[in-house]
């Protein structure tokens, strides 16, 4: 069964333009590595919180691995906000 990975977070503004290039070259090892790729977002109304969004995901088991491994390789848990952690909602469909 093939998932959609929600990933949310706050992002110091501080470490705004840092933690993009971190969230792009996440993106483009974890593409490159299992054939995933990502999106990037901001909530409209506060750009501090992002969401990454990864569709069509056929093993789950691999891609969180993936996912938790490139995420602490490109240094993105140092990069949010005080308090703020990468939390994953995961969604099938019918």
């Amino acid at each position: 069964m093939r998932t959609s990975y929600y990933v949310y977070y706050r992002v110091a503004p501080a470490n705004a333009a840092r933690a993009r290039q971190a969230v792009d070259a996440l993106q483009r090892d974890l593409s490159d590595a299992i054939g995933v790729a990502g999106r990037l977002m901001r909530r409209r109304d506060d750009e501090s919180t992002w969401m990454e969004i990864y569709e069509d995901v056929s093993d789950g088991a691999r891609f969180e691995a993936k996912l938790t491994e490139l995420a602490e390789r490109h240094g993105i848990p140092g990069l949010l906000a005080p308090g703020s952690s990468r939390k994953h909602e995961i969604f099938r469909g019918f």
